[in-house]
């Protein structure tokens, strides 16, 4: 398709109103894959991660057969793995189906019986879209309070995340309630072996969709700081402290972790922990807080990295470097988003240097290195080695000791070779649009599929 428009689907026309009204025009690249293989009723599998409008990529094919068809039926299901991206999801579907009067409910554990009773009414009542996360599903489904026979079309969002956290045996649990004549829709935002084998398991024949590749907005400053454990606490409120931030995320690697930066910084900053011992009444308020601004600092696991969807956040902090290059991207891809600047810096301490190799590898990037600040004197020192080259076991660089007495300068100075801070070239989709724009990886070639596109943004 050539059109730039969302007119060449050909859609109902209050959604397509709906479309004008809200200032959608562009399609982005997922949406102008994944619509039309959805309207024809193909299974699909689509590898695309959040921030490229995966959302709408599915919900408005499934708007307009719902308002086509005219009733008022238990029409689709969407698993989401977390209780935070199920109520983002019906939040976009409720703007989106304000205008074709067809109603959502999310349903999600962790609330209380008040919350668990409305959940079960609105059921009762009837809705065309239910978004649940896999266990809350599993009890209603088991109560019988569910109708299926109506049911056709089931989507699931974010299916390596629901994997990685041990749902697949849920899943398969409750594709066995569903009707076997449905329509299955799965997005994933990576593609590997384990999403294939999984997928013919709950998809029959379906088209393929890959967005390509990973990168991380052209907006995004990218910084490292090589600094030891017992001394990043220090640097991150050095960091903090130089500018009144706005809004900020502080990703580390554990629970625990979170709460132990969480009790340093309340004492100088308007900051929160987000982690999963929180009450889901808690964890709402505190996203609710940090999207108005009366919050400025959120601090968390990669609970936060995907699914969130929070515009105008001016600073990301890998308090600890990412395992896995693809989270570097999810969190990085929090700031930067829609045209706008951001700067994500990363701490790298003596153990971590395999890990940035690998981002550089994956983003195609050497990022630059930051001088640390007075008082922070012992730091390990990066060697030089560009990404793709393997000089030892790290897989491009070690490190040594050596004095640093140099003041961190976010304008542009690292000790990167006097370089500046470098940025990707990849340029985020504009603002006109259902859903945010950021950059996918590249499915793995694998599997037989009817329909295979390979997209680059």
């Amino acid at each position: 398709m050539t059109s730039d428009n969302f007119e060449i689907f050909n859609f109902n026309e209050s959604l397509q109103e709906g479309l004008d009204a809200m200032g959608f025009t562009k399609p982005t690249p997922i949406q102008k894959e994944a619509i039309p293989e959805i309207l024809k009723g193909n299974d699909l599998i689509a590898c695309a991660q959040t921030g490229t409008g995966k959302t709408a990529a599915f919900i408005l094919p499934i708007l307009h057969k719902i308002a086509e068809k005219g009733d008022n039926q238990f029409n689709t299901m969407i698993i989401a793995p977390t209780r935070e991206l199920a109520i983002q999801i019906d939040q976009q579907i409720q703007g989106l189906a304000y205008f074709v009067g067809v109603s959502s409910i999310a349903i999600y554990g962790g609330g209380d019986g008040l919350a668990w009773e409305q959940q079960k009414k609105a059921l009762e009542h009837g809705t065309e879209i239910v978004v649940a996360t896999p266990g809350r599903l599993i009890a209603l489904l088991a109560g019988g309070k569910i109708k299926l026979d109506t049911l056709e079309h089931l989507v699931l969002d974010e299916a390596d995340r629901m994997l990685d956290m041990g749902f697949s045996d849920d899943i398969l649990k409750i594709i066995n309630y569903l009707p076997k004549s449905r329509q299955t829709v799965l997005f994933s935002a990576t593609m590997p072996p384990k999403i294939r084998q999984f997928s013919k398991q709950i998809v029959s024949d379906p088209s393929e969709i890959n967005i390509a590749i990973s990168k991380t907005a052209k907006g995004v400053t990218q910084l490292v700081y090589m600094v030891h454990d017992p001394d990043k606490e220090k640097l991150l409120e050095q960091i903090l402290t130089q500018k009144n931030y706005e809004a900020v995320i502080i990703f580390a690697s554990t629970k625990d972790k979170v709460k132990s930066i969480f009790r340093t910084l309340k004492k100088k900053f308007d900051t929160e922990a987000f982690h999963s011992d929180l009450t889901q009444e808690e964890r709402e308020n505190i996203m609710s807080n940090f999207k108005n601004r009366s919050l400025k600092i959120l601090i968390g696991t990669d609970i936060i990295s995907r699914g969130i969807d929070v515009e105008g956040i001016e600073l990301v902090i890998n308090y600890d470097t990412p395992n896995d290059p693809e989270d570097y991207v999810h969190r990085v891809g929090r700031t930067a988003r829609a045209d706008k600047k951001g700067e994500a810096i990363t701490f790298v301490n003596d153990k971590d240097l395999y890990k940035l190799h690998r981002i550089q590898n994956l983003i195609g990037l050497e990022i630059s290195r930051m001088d640390l600040p007075d008082g922070i004197n012992n730091a390990p020192t990066y060697k030089e080695g560009k990404p793709g080259k393997k000089k030892g076991p790290s897989g491009g660089g070690s490190f040594k000791k050596r004095d640093n007495k140099k003041k961190p300068n976010h304008s542009g100075r690292s000790n990167n070779k006097g370089e500046k801070p470098q940025n990707t070239t990849e340029k985020p989709q504009q603002s006109s649009n259902p859903d945010s724009s950021s950059k996918t990886k590249d499915a793995e070639n694998a599997g037989k599929f009817k329909t295979r596109r390979n997209v680059t943004e």
